[in-house]
């Protein structure tokens, strides 16, 4: 499997684990980055830096690691590991979205590649909210009525139809809707679809009242 990213932050209170595992993920090429405590970590990680995943230990003892988790509200995948092997909190930490679950001693092998799935949702991740944030820009230039005309025309209304629903002339409707396609960034009208297809309903949200 393709590395799809390349930083790993690890929070455990071990520091033999912690220096063992920096030294693994680094000869691997890995941009490792230890905590020694939960809070440590939600304090001065720097998680909007690009993709990264969190190699995270059940037990800490400042707060649990279901509780650290709790706090990122699935901002990073999380590779759990634990010394307890404890059935019922791996399942709750599945269930609210971690990636994997391992009991130690770890075996290097099966950790790297829980952390290479792990970084690969996470480059997934980061692309999806990057692409987010253009069309939420873009969509941010266009006029009220230019975000009116968007709707019909997505909808595969015809020019004269989106004139005669909005009462305008048509030919007014044909500059509104070149407006939109450059504003947009939008080649044809699949690339349009496809774009208000992923801002989904914000994209007809009006920023303003029409003058």
């Amino acid at each position: 499997m393709v590395n799809c990213a390349k930083r790993v932050f690890i929070v455990d209170d071990d520091g033999l684990v912690r220096r063992a595992l920096c030294r693994l993920l680094g000869a691997m090429g890995y941009e490792a980055e230890a905590f020694d405590t939960a809070q440590s970590f939600l304090d001065n990680a720097d998680l909007a830096a690009g993709p990264a995943c969190l190699v995270l230990d059940l037990q800490l003892p400042d707060m649990s690691g279901l509780e650290v988790q709790r706090r990122l509200d699935m901002r990073l995948p999380i590779v759990f590991i634990t010394g307890h092997g404890d059935i019922g909190k791996s399942v709750d930490a599945m269930k609210a979205g971690a990636t994997d679950f391992l009991t130690k001693p770890i075996d290097g092998g099966v950790l790297v590649e829980a952390i290479k799935r792990a970084l690969c949702h996470a480059k997934k991740a980061f692309d999806d909210r990057r692409e987010q944030e253009h069309i939420q820009s873009r969509l941010a230039t266009l006029t009220p009525r230019e975000r009116e005309v968007m709707t019909h025309v997505v909808a595969g209304r015809l020019n004269k139809q989106v004139a005669d629903n909005l009462g305008i002339a048509e030919a007014t409707i044909k500059i509104h809707r070149a407006r939109v396609m450059t504003k947009m960034q939008a080649e044809s009208l699949a690339d349009l679809i496809h774009l208000v297809d992923k801002a989904g309903e914000r994209a007809f949200a009006n920023p303003a009242p029409r003058v």
